[in-house]
């Protein structure tokens, strides 16, 4: 399996809410699962810029997740995801 870390601070809520109609289709179309998704991050060492919603996502392979950030046909609900706030993935992989 492999991990991805999405931290999401959203300032655009209504483009945020168009987004999550959108967002399960384009992961499930490759494979990947939510496995926790939450309001609430707390950094316990160390230092790092704020945190918003945090998300790990779950791919079957690293293949499968660089699918899903490069595929062509989502790159508009990849555009809405940017366009609601300020976002960072990181591959953990």
């Amino acid at each position: 399996m492999v991990y991805a870390y999405v931290n999401l601070s959203v300032t655009d809520e209504t483009t945020f809410a168009a987004y999550r109609e959108r967002a399960g289709a384009a992961l499930a179309k490759h494979g990947a699962r939510v496995v926790i998704s939450t309001p609430a991050q707390s950094v316990i060492e160390g230092n790092r810029d704020a945190t918003g919603r945090g998300i790990i996502l779950e791919f079957d392979t690293r293949e499968a997740a660089l699918g899903w950030i490069n595929d062509p046909d989502l790159q508009e609900v990849h555009a809405l995801r940017r366009s609601s706030g300020n976002s960072a993935i990181t591959l953990l992989a």
